[in-house]
Formats: structure tokens, C-alpha cells, sequence
């Protein structure tokens, strides 16, 4: 009777918690299955009218044509230059070490000669406002663009696009022995445009320091990625910008302040941010009038991400870490229909690698990684970002989900030669690759990026904004 006694609770027990068992899973697919409904109903509602639209914009099925590249690597040869035969032992040549290789007999494809300038100054007729990614890319004074490393201000009041960047003009050269190719800080360059692609040279807004060799300025220290943006409460203009010495342990960025786009800027200081080292950065504005800086951090391993002070001069005490452990830099960051995307690249100087597209609900996170956004090309070209590093998004509200993608095509051996690579950014179509979160459904569209050896945006673009 005994054994009776305790076999029945037994079994009830086993029954209730089978039971039990199942109603938990119920639920749970329960939840799933109305948390998608709700994702998919409300994507449809705020997007769904703007995507379809978007996608049969005429300009945006036309970006949308993937061109092929057919690149024949040519056939072994005798004496390769230093850097191309560090990359190559015992092994097959590749795209990216004729890219680095200066005695290339395909250096041309990669950096072609003056002879196809975009030049605003002539009269070319239909290919008037094309872009050419990699080409030279001339001023309305006839000489080549310095901005590289930089980022584009849009301000409201003019009607003006400036554009903010590195101003290479020097000889490049090595520090030390295993130091990596540099050329002397000239400062930052500045141009003015109203239609991104006749870019009028405004000067040099925030110069080296030639003397004092314990400013952050001088000369022979380093300064990268210059990125501006305006406050609307204070009236001022600031930039901010990765500070580093000629061995990248200083590690900081530079802020600096102008009651104009074309300056004078006058420096500041420079900081370590939350008391971490920054290298690779960018400041994004955001619809409320917040600003962010993001920043790599950790020795290049996670990125770090904040709110500025109100003024724009500092960093609040708020930060988060974001993609941890998978080194990530060159970080630019752009908003579409209330969702926060970034493109980074991955950490290998000044060669090409792989970029990939991130998104994120709330800018502080949590951030997923969406995939390689290049598309065309070939598969090498998808792989090295089209041989480029990203640096800026800029937004086209004329044209839904459309965009600029800004990248620099780095010549290590001759860095004042390094070229810029603008191409369509379109938002649209399924992510590729499951998320972490969210229990692995993608809540976010598609980040695609399309290489065109020639492409320019449609006549009176401006007016539909």
C-alpha cells in the first residue's frame, strides 16, 4: 500500500510537469509569433508605403545594376617591392597584393593616371556629375582633392554641403623601421560644394603646428578621421578628431570649435574619452540635437560609444562597449526611418578588408551585424570594401532609403595619391544573416552598397528634398 501510495503522486507529479512543459512552449511560440506579427505590421506601416516607393524610383533601379569587374592578375615576374613581398610568402599572388604592390602592371586599374581627372572646370558634356570611384578627383581650381579620412556637413542655413578631411599634400615616409607609412600633419582641408560633386577649395581651416613640439598639432604627430558638425545652442561649429603621436600611444581625440563652416577652428585639447584609448572615430548627430562620439577602443578590439555634453566639447559619463572582441574601426555611422546603421572595416592598416553593415534600434545598443553590404565587382572586390576604407554616410532625404557611401582608397606608398571611392548605399531587402538577438529574426532591411566604375545622381535631385 505504501508503494501504491508513493507511485500515484508520482505520476501526477510527471503528468503536471509534462504539463507544465508544454504550456511554458506554448506560450513561448505564443510570444514569438506576436512579436513578429507586430514587427512585420509595424515595418509595414511606418516603412511599408516609402520601401515600395523607393523601390520603384527609377534612380534607385538604376544604382541597383551590379556591374562586373574582369581583372587578370598577370603572370609571376622577377623583383616585387618590399611591401607587396612582405604580404606574399609561398603563396599565390592576389588582387589586394597588386594593390599594394607600386611596380604593378596593373597599378592603373587600382590608380589611374591624371588623364581621367573628374574636373569640374571642363566641359565633359553628358558625363558631367559622374562619378568615378578611384579616380583623381580635381577642385574648381583644377587641383586634386585633400579630404581624405573626412566627413560632409550639410549646413541649412547656406544650402551648403563642406567637406572636412586630412590634407595629405606631403611626402610619405617611415617613422621607423616598423612604423607605418605617414606624412607629416598640414592640417584640415575644407571644401564647399552645392551639389557633391563641384567641390570649391576653402583652405586649410585647422593647421599643424610647425615649432612647438609639445602641441598636439605638431607636425610630426598624427591627426585623422576630422569629422564637424553644428550645435544649434551655441552657435559654434566643432570638430572632432583622432590625436595620436608618431607611435599611436597617445591615442585621444582633438576637439576644436569656429563660429564658421570655413573657419578659422580654434584647438582645444585633447582627451582620452571615459578614460579609454580612442583611435578610429566619428560624431553623429542625431535627429533631437544629441550628438555621440564612436570610437575604437581596447587596442582596436570593441568599439565605445556616448553621448556629448550639451555643447559638444566633452563626453558625458555615459558609455557603452559595442562589438566586443571583433575589432572593428573606421566607423560611420547614419540613420534611416528611426533605425541607427554603421559600416566599419576591419583592422589592417592601410590595406583593404572586409566591411560589414550593423544595425541597431537605440543608437547605445544593443548593435548586430548584418553582413557584408559591397555588392558587384567580383568576389575580391566585395571582400576588400572595392579595394576602400569607410569614412562617412552621407544621407539623400530627396530619395527614400538612399544614400552616399564615402571610403578612401589608401595608397601606402604614396598617400597624398590616395584616392576616394563614393558610392550608392541603399537601405532595403532582408538582412543576410541571422541576428543574435531577437530570437534570430532580423528586425532590420538590408544594407547594400553597388559598385559602378561610373554613376552620378539624378539631374534636380536636390529639389525633391
Amino acid at each position: 500500500m505504501s508503494g501504491n501510495l508513493f507511485q500515484v503522486p508520482i505520476r501526477s507529479l510527471s503528468g503536471s510537469r509534462c504539463s507544465v512543459s508544454v504550456l511554458v512552449w506554448s506560450l513561448v511560440g505564443f510570444l514569438l509569433m506576436l512579436h513578429l506579427y507586430s514587427l512585420v505590421s509595424h515595418k509595414g506601416k511606418v516603412g511599408g508605403g516609402i520601401k515600395l516607393h523607393m523601390r520603384q524610383h527609377p534612380l534607385v533601379q538604376e544604382l541597383e545594376q551590379v556591374e562586373e569587374e574582369k581583372i587578370q592578375i598577370p603572370p609571376p615576374r622577377g623583383k616585387r617591392s618590399p611591401r607587396a613581398a612582405k604580404r606574399r610568402p609561398k603563396r599565390a599572388t592576389t588582387l589586394i597584393d597588386e594593390f599594394l604592390d607600386e611596380n604593378s602592371p596593373i597599378r592603373h586599374v587600382f590608380f589611374p593616371g591624371m588623364k581621367g581627372a573628374i574636373n569640374p572646370r571642363k566641359n565633359a558634356g553628358n558625363d558631367s556629375f559622374y562619378y568615378y570611384p578611384g579616380r583623381i578627383w580635381l577642385d574648381t581650381e583644377g587641383n586634386p582633392i585633400h579630404a581624405h579620412g573626412g566627413g560632409i556637413l550639410y549646413d541649412e542655413r547656406s544650402g551648403t554641403y563642406y567637406w572636412y578631411g586630412e590634407y595629405k599634400d606631403g611626402l610619405t615616409y617611415h617613422a621607423h623601421k616598423r612604423g607605418a607609412a605617414r606624412v607629416d600633419i598640414i592640417g584640415v582641408g575644407c571644401y564647399s560644394s552645392k551639389d557633391l560633386w563641384t567641390w570649391k577649395n576653402e583652405g586649410i581651416v585647422l593647421p599643424a603646428e610647425e615649432r612647438n613640439e609639445t602641441h598636439d598639432l605638431y607636425k610630426l604627430n598624427v591627426l585623422e578621421r576630422p569629422k564637424v558638425i553644428y550645435n544649434n545652442k551655441t552657435g559654434k561649429y566643432v570638430m572632432w578628431m583622432h590625436i595620436d603621436d608618431t607611435n599611436y600611444t597617445k591615442a585621444s581625440v582633438g576637439i576644436a570649435i569656429s563660429d564658421y563652416p570655413t573657419g578659422p577652428f580654434d584647438y582645444l585639447h585633447s582627451k582620452r574619452p571615459h578614460g579609454f584609448d580612442s583611435r578610429d572615430m566619428t560624431i553623429f548627430k542625431d535627429d533631437d540635437g544629441v550628438a555621440y562620439l564612436i570610437y575604437s577602443s581596447m587596442d582596436n578590439s570593441e568599439l565605445h560609444i556616448g553621448p556629448l555634453t550639451e555643447d559638444y566639447l566633452g563626453v558625458t559619463s555615459i558609455m557603452r562597449r559595442i562589438l566586443v572582441g571583433q575589432h572593428r574601426e573606421a566607423p560611420a555611422l547614419f540613420k534611416y526611418q528611426g533605425t541607427y546603421y554603421m559600416i566599419t572595416s576591419g583592422c589592417t592598416g592601410w590595406s583593404p578588408n572586409e566591411a560589414l553593415a550593423h544595425a541597431a534600434e537605440s543608437i547605445m545598443g544593443p548593435w548586430e551585424t548584418l553582413g557584408n553590404p559591397c555588392i558587384g565587382g567580383n568576389k575580391m572586390f566585395k571582400l576588400a570594401t572595392f579595394f576602400a576604407q569607410s569614412t562617412y554616410v552621407i544621407p539623400l532625404p530627396g530619395i527614400p532609403g538612399s544614400f552616399i557611401f564615402m571610403a578612401d582608397r589608401w595608397n601606402p606608398a604614396d598617400l597624398r595619391n590616395s584616392r576616394y571611392v563614393w558610392l550608392p548605399l541603399i537601405v532595403g531587402g532582408p538582412a543576410d544573416r541571422p541576428l543574435q538577438f531577437n530570437f534570430g529574426f532580423p528586425l532590420w532591411s538590408r544594407v547594400s552598397i553597388y559598385w559602378h566604375k561610373k554613376w552620378r545622381l539624378p539631374s534636380g535631385w536636390r529639389a525633391l528634398q
